[in-house]
């Protein structure tokens, strides 16, 4: 516990810092390397749980301080602590002797006192505190005003239930890969190991309980992979064909990569600039048994990667705000700022122009994003087809969401999708 406290405590701070919570996560491995799967799990689930309510923490927390904190460290340790005596994983009596002994050796180890004090005031006035930090704005929501305020602009009838879709846990979802087994079948498999499920869409099952991977029956043979439903659609979407030119830009981690080789035989490219999540994407694709060219490289700058020939369909799974996958990245809430979309957009704006002469004519492009933000969604790509007369938007099936837009719901994370298609020129 003492080190869970202590390590969790530090990553949250991390994170506050500005730092993305998978690399403060990943650092924190690399230096604790005797840290065992479980309290690794509970560092983890600490630093998730404080992370998706943060501001109700916060707002209970100022109820219980006769003023700001000045340490920050202690502060953050705090938050750890109230999450973890609401959560009741672990006795009382543990996480506050735990935090006072972590208090103790952090920065002056003055706060012994103070932390104890707090922490017990919260176990005998838990209920009252909850309900009067709920009753405030930010407690309610845990997400930053002017995000709030955002969605109340952009989903007048939505914004409610996509905030509180943002602050639950995410569901587990599996694509069946339908070159092994019927969706009927692999549930039949996951039954037979206790393993509830209900069918989603064309190809998917979304598990009761979330299960390790090394439970899935068949998972390393490449029969099934994880994979939200929503981000299921983009291969879908596309409607690839055997012995189609395709490429997936940004194409890291791969699970679309997977899905579109599933669906037929393709001579495909996967493009990422970073080659540590390439390698994400060869690792991937190893599991499935599939294969595709892979090409380190900017998708913004096609002259250093593409060989001249034209694609078929081109999957422009484009860098954004990450905002449509906030319940499985908490501290996205956190770490956006408004000014960031402008960035977004442009560098969305300058991958779609770049990609654009690269599909052939009567080719197919998927504009992709995992964000429930317009100004890099709806508008960007209204822009795009403004820019590109040869650009015919194509229309969407209705599972597809509104106008391409999937919100955050209990069954999928938010998306937002744009099909196009390249005009015949005139001779």
């Amino acid at each position: 516990m003492f080190q869970t406290q202590k390590l969790a405590s530090q990553t949250l701070l991390a994170v506050l810092d500005g730092q993305n919570l998978t690399d403060a996560l990943t650092r924190v491995w690399q230096h604790h390397p005797q840290l065992t799967p479980q309290q690794r799990g509970a560092i983890q689930d600490a630093c998730y749980s404080t992370l998706r309510e943060l501001e109700l923490w916060r707002a209970v927390l100022k109820q219980l301080l006769r003023a700001p904190l000045k340490e920050v460290e202690i502060e953050a340790l705090l938050l750890i602590a109230l999450q973890q005596l609401h959560a009741a994983r672990a006795a009382s009596y543990a996480v506050v002797d735990h935090a006072v002994k972590v208090a103790a050796k952090t920065g002056k180890g003055q706060a012994k006192g103070l932390v104890n004090a707090v922490l017990r005031n919260f176990l005998r006035q838990q209920d009252e505190l909850l309900a009067a930090a709920r009753r405030t704005p930010a407690g309610r929501h845990n997400h930053p005003q002017w995000w709030v305020t955002q969605m109340r602009t952009s989903y007048p009838q939505d914004w409610q239930a996509v905030l509180d879709a943002n602050n639950s846990h995410p569901p587990m979802t599996l694509r069946i890969n339908l070159r092994h087994a019927s969706v009927a079948d692999y549930q039949a498999l996951l039954a037979e190991r206790g393993i509830e499920s209900r069918i989603l869409g064309q190809q998917a099952l979304q598990l009761d309980k979330p299960v390790s991977v090394d439970s899935l029956p068949h998972f390393m043979d490449g029969w099934v992979s994880v994979q939200d439903l929503g981000a299921q659609y983009a291969a879908l979407l596309l409607d690839v064909q055997d012995g189609q030119r395709v490429l997936d830009a940004c194409a890291a981690p791969g699970g679309k990569t997977g899905h579109l080789l599933e669906l037929a035989r393709l001579e495909l490219t996967a493009l990422d600039n970073n080659p540590e999540r390439l390698q994400r994407v060869a690792d991937n694709l190893q599991r499935l048994q599939l294969s595709a060219t892979l090409r380190c490289g900017d998708a913004a700058k096609p002259q250093q990667w593409w060989d001249g020939k034209p694609f078929d369909r081109i999957l422009a799974d484009v860098p954004c705000s990450a905002s449509g996958v906030t319940r499985r990245h908490p501290d996205i809430k956190w770490l956006r700022r408004p000014e960031d979309f402008a960035r977004f957009a442009a560098q969305q704006a300058q991958i779609l122009d770049a990609l654009w002469p690269l599909l052939a004519e009567g080719g197919k492009l998927l504009y992709a994003t995992c964000s429930v933000f317009p100004v890099e969604n709806a508008d960007s790509a209204a822009e795009f087809a403004v820019r590109h007369p040869d650009a015919r938007r194509l229309p969407l099936p209705e599972w597809a969401g509104t106008a391409g837009q999937l919100l955050p719901s209990p069954d999928h994370d938010g998306f937002y999708y744009a099909l196009f298609s390249k005009e015949t020129t005139q001779a």
